[in-house]
């Protein structure tokens, strides 16, 4: 074949495939998929059947579907034409418009991505299963479909050990048992779109409590956590009534669930009727304190309407996911927390904006690759100040005739703007234009808003005085007033910041004021401003330990540690055996400091090693592991065994901990005797893992 005829057929080749991909004119009504998972294999094989109707007469349906190998694939169980592509699968036949078909899909495959198998390789340790298809990901576990405009209702049964629970989509319709295993049938009556699929799947028990409109609100734990049931969990039944009441429209599915997993990417994820969030948000009642999961709870529930009843056409359109769940987080919070909290929140992400727009980096809320902190806080923004122009009646409005007039669609931000023009009879050009396209965040606008809440107008005008030249009587009784008075704690946190802008020896009467506050807020600042610690407040200061903070106990035992070395003793005995956070940031610091204290406990100092050199194995969370390697690197103090857990760390799934570990290594291999060192232990390595190292040690 010549050259020309060549190129010609590669043409034709093409255009003809590219047609193929398109599923314009077919409409996917029903997915009911059953699979079975090999947790050993971690592989999954099973059957889709798909009933889809045709709209317009078309020769092809395509089904996305990444590295499957297929046993079976049947049309109105036919066997039909089809080619695969290695991610697409087409299917040729003339279909006839106005016509229903189903379509069969056997199938096995071992997921490279979306489907995470966390601790089957090792025993001993808690196993737990589950997806994260979100974007276009499902279609490496199950034959769907990436386009987030197609939407289906789908039906789930999973077969798995026995001994574990499955949680999915929708309603639990029965749980067969088959020797060894179990079927678990789940149901969904509405259609949604394939990356809102989901599974999770460990050792969890459950908790079920009914909203106001008696909506099963099922919550899940393991069993070890229960005691951390109540402080995870906490406020979730009124923030889902306030969700509705507020929104206007009633929760759009069957029931809700939200599983904690270990070693999740993300804060959390939305996926239909189950949310799935990071094990980091199940928490005592000290640390809730600190870091808890109200907002992350608010957020993913506020998704189930904004994202999943009501579902972005591209990523031009995002805003319309996390702006508004952002937004309604928030709203859910005042309701929780106050008028104060609520006006504050908005205040830190406009600093956060405005610096974002004073380093050339703003972006406008229509462009697909704009960052989280535009879609999520300044899509906040946006609807807070719409919110106001157009009145909370006409807001109201909009948004219930917006949901309700595209439920199980697809929209753009213009729809919506539409629907809010109509309730409010006013045009939006100058929003749209100054909010969503603009690319600098309209701080004077913002600023003007925040000043209508009093708590903010005091500290912004406190803030504003900070490098501004004061006497120290003007000072002092300036921050005197508020240590005394009934402000919220923010003002109270800046007022104990700006103790330092006064000698110590004038200020030594507010500090003494500021540690008898019982407010936790402020007594944090003072753990962490507060680092040379003067004699006169050593006292003060040690009763930071005893604060329910894991945030507070942790600054104040390591700048006690440093500050009075005659003392050391006491404060790492008072400190035994608190762990902090799921991260262990209490435990972590407290065996390094006890390992450097050289008259501490000296024949226990090889376990205290042995223990923080072996918080990097793969058996513990990313997030303890990323805590142990920092404090191994400040000890300079890695075992051959830590450095083998650095690189496995380099090609874990959690993005943001292998790009730290990543760093480290890079850091390690720049000194000559930590890349002989690693150059050593390459033959003791998994093959992925040598062909790693081989590649950053070239």
């Amino acid at each position: 074949m010549n050259k020309t005829l060549l190129f010609i057929c590669f043409i034709i080749y093409n255009a003809v495939f590219s047609q193929a991909t398109s599923n314009a004119g077919v409409d996917i009504l029903k997915g009911k998929a059953s699979i079975k998972i090999n947790s050993e294999q971690k592989s999954v094989s099973g059957t889709v059947v798909y009933n889809f109707h045709v709209m317009a007469k078309t020769d092809s349906l395509t089904v996305d579907a990444r590295h499957m190998n297929f046993s079976e694939i049947l049309l109105h169980n036919a066997r039909v034409r089809y080619r695969y592509t290695g991610d697409k699968l087409i299917i040729y036949k003339k279909f006839r418009s106005g016509k229903n078909y189903d379509l069969t899909i056997s199938f096995n495959t071992t997921p490279s991505k979306a489907m995470y198998f966390i601790g089957w390789d090792e025993p001993n340790r808690n196993k737990e299963l589950w997806t994260q298809g979100q974007g276009k990901y499902t279609s490496h576990w199950l034959p769907s479909f990436d386009d987030m405009n197609e939407k289906v209702e789908f039906d789930l049964s999973v077969t798995f050990n026995r001994a574990y629970v499955v949680i999915a989509n929708g309603d639990l319709k029965s749980v067969n048992v088959s020797g060894e295993s179990k079927t678990w049938n789940y149901d969904m009556s509405a259609p949604m779109s394939s990356y809102l699929l989901a599974l999770a799947i460990g050792d969890f028990d459950k908790k079920v409590i009914y909203s106001e409109g008696g909506v099963p609100i099922e919550l899940y734990y393991r069993p070890k956590d229960e005691v951390k049931l109540e402080p995870t969990y906490k406020y979730t039944k009124q923030i889902f009534d306030f969700l509705e009441k507020e929104i206007g429209v009633a929760y759009p599915w069957q029931n809700y669930k939200q599983v904690p997993v270990r070693d999740f990417m993300y804060a959390g994820m939305e996926n239909t009727t189950l949310t799935i969030f990071s094990d980091r948000y199940v928490v005592d009642t000290i640390a809730y304190n600190d870091e808890n999961y109200v907002n992350v709870n608010a957020h993913e529930l506020a998704h189930q309407w904004f994202g999943d009843l009501v579902t972005e056409v591209d990523g031009g359109h995002h805003w319309l996911h996390e702006g508004f769940a952002t937004y309604y987080a928030l709203l859910a919070e005042r309701e929780i927390f106050g008028d104060d909290y609520y006006f504050n929140a908005l205040y830190e992400s406009a600093k956060q904006l405005t610096d974002l727009s004073k380093q050339g980096k703003g972006e406008g809320l229509l462009d697909p690759e704009a960052s989280s902190l535009t879609f999520y806080q300044k899509g906040a923004w946006a609807l807070h100040v719409l919110r106001s122009q157009i009145g909370s009646h006409a807001f109201r409005e909009g948004i219930k005739n917006y949901l309700n007039r595209y439920a199980y669609k697809n929209v753009t931000v213009d729809d919506f703007l539409r629907e809010m023009e109509a309730s409010s009879g006013k045009d939006l050009n100058e929003f749209k234009q100054t909010w969503l396209m603009n690319k600098e965040f309209p701080k004077s606008e913002a600023f003007n808003h925040l000043k209508r809440n009093k708590s903010l107008r005091d500290l912004i005008r406190l803030k504003d005085r900070r490098d501004t030249w004061l006497s120290e009587k003007e000072r002092y009784n300036l921050l005197d007033s508020i240590l005394e008075g009934n402000y919220y704690y923010t003002l109270k946190q800046e007022a104990v910041v700006q103790l330092k802008k006064l000698p110590l020896s004038v200020a030594m009467p507010l500090y003494k004021k500021a540690f008898k506050l019982k407010d936790l807020k402020v007594r944090q600042v003072l753990s962490m401003t507060l680092d040379s610690i003067p004699p006169d407040l050593q006292s003060d200061y040690e009763s930071l330990l005893s604060d329910q903070s894991y945030t507070t106990m942790e600054n104040a035992l390591f700048n006690l540690w440093r500050n009075f070395p005659s003392r050391t003793s006491i404060y790492l005995d008072k400190t035994d055996g608190i762990h902090g956070f799921n991260n262990k940031n209490i435990r972590m610091l407290w065996l390094t400091l006890a390992i450097l204290t050289e008259d501490y406990n000296t024949v226990e100092k090889s376990s205290y090693f042995d223990e923080l050199s072996g918080y990097t194995s793969s058996r513990f969370n990313f997030e303890v592991r990323q805590n142990a390697f920092i404090m191994l690197n400040e000890l300079q103090a890695f075992t051959d065994q830590n450095l083998k857990d650095l690189v496995n760390a380099c090609l874990h799934h959690s993005w943001q901990f292998a790009k730290f570990s990543k760093s480290l290594l890079t850091d390690l291999l720049n000194d000559l005797t930590y890349k002989i060192r690693f150059e050593s232990i390459i033959s003791e390595l998994n093959t992925k893992e040598q062909t790693f190292l081989k590649s950053k040690l070239q």
